[in-house]
């Protein structure tokens, strides 16, 4: 589904004001809990209504705009895009349609924005035919720029790269919210992301319909088989974490179903079935009895989904979904202009 074309706008340069409306939000599963950016979107150097949308939608327009001047400056480095430069006179001006070459779901069309807002060198105005996480066909139009031209094409292949790749992670999510429809079972991601993108590809989870884990590794604790080994036991290292932080929520992972009463006398708050048949699955939900969260892990393909998210857990663990998808196919094509 995709939303009306709105008009053309313009996005000022930094600290310019702009008729942009807002909208967007990442949701229930959001890794940020659902809080409105209270900072001043202009302390991060993009159109206010611009910061306000990637904020809306979970995302830190700091960081945003961090990520938007690392990858100009590494398509540059330090110098200027020559065949643009050498074949493209400065006054010109062109519009430009991002669209997509295959079908899918699409993420990232802020990002863009964001990254045109630095390379641009004049203010530009875009046009919006569709929001994230809407499904997308081949051929369809996704963002509309219209700007310098130089500027345009110096910008586009940083603006594909992030735009492609989140539209990847959040197709491929969406394949599995599919798959897990009426189960009761969500799909949910790992830390398995790429250094520096980590908030950007869960925000692409997000818009294909999964959930994130945490975000970082104090948000809460997951203790696996090296902490247990560390602290001599299972139940050893719950309490361990349990004294030192009490208020972190912690998840403990299992490989046998032996392990989960004392887990369950600890009180974790989540356990992780590691490499679980889905017989297995099946007898540790019963065993649970809906005294903690169950979580999936290992062993899950798109074929198996529905057998594991029938057994009753809550969650399926799926790292391929930010360390494995491929990219969406998405190009940019200039429009010709009247003579």
């Amino acid at each position: 589904m995709s939303t009306p074309d709105t008009p053309l706008h313009q996005i000022g340069r930094p600290g310019e004001e702009s008729a942009a409306p807002t909208g967007g939000g990442c949701g229930d599963a959001c890794g940020c809990g659902g809080e409105e950016y209270d900072g001043d979107p202009m302390e991060c150097g993009l159109d206010p209504q611009l910061a306000q949308l990637l904020a809306d939608a979970g995302l830190n327009p700091l960081q945003i705009e961090d990520i938007a001047h690392l990858a100009i400056e590494e398509d540059l480095d330090g110098g200027k895009d020559v065949t643009t430069f050498a074949t493209v006179p400065a006054e010109a001006v062109a519009t430009g349609d991002f669209t997509a070459r295959e079908p899918g779901t699409v993420a990232g069309l802020r990002i863009a924005e964001a990254i045109l807002s630095v390379v641009c060198t004049d203010e530009f105005e875009v046009e919006r035919h569709v929001e994230d996480g809407d499904r997308v066909t081949a051929g369809q139009k996704l963002l509309s720029v219209r700007t310098r031209t130089r500027d345009l094409l110096t910008g586009e292949r940083s603006a594909l790269n992030l735009m492609c790749r989140l539209s990847g992670i959040a197709t491929a999510t969406r394949a599995w919210a599919d798959a897990l429809e009426g189960t009761g079972a969500a799909v949910r991601d790992t830390r398995k992301t790429t250094v520096g993108l980590r908030a950007l590809e869960k925000y692409a989870v997000r818009c294909g319909g999964g959930v994130n884990h945490r975000m970082s590794l104090s948000d809460a604790a997951l203790v696996k088989d090296n902490h247990v080994v560390a602290a001599g036991g299972i139940a050893e290292a719950f309490r361990a974490v349990r004294a030192e932080f009490p208020d972190v929520p912690i998840e403990v992972e299992v490989d046998r179903l032996d392990q989960i009463p004392p887990v369950l006398a600890e009180g974790a708050d989540l356990i992780l079935l590691d490499n679980f048949t889905p017989e297995q699955t099946r007898e540790a939900v019963e065993l649970v009895a809906g005294r903690a969260k169950l979580e999936s892990s290992g062993r899950l393909t798109l074929d198996n989904a529905r057998a594991y998210a029938g057994t009753g857990v809550d969650y399926l663990a799926v790292g391929a979904l930010t360390h494995s998808s491929p990219i969406l196919d998405i190009g940019l094509d200039l429009r010709e202009e009247a003579v």
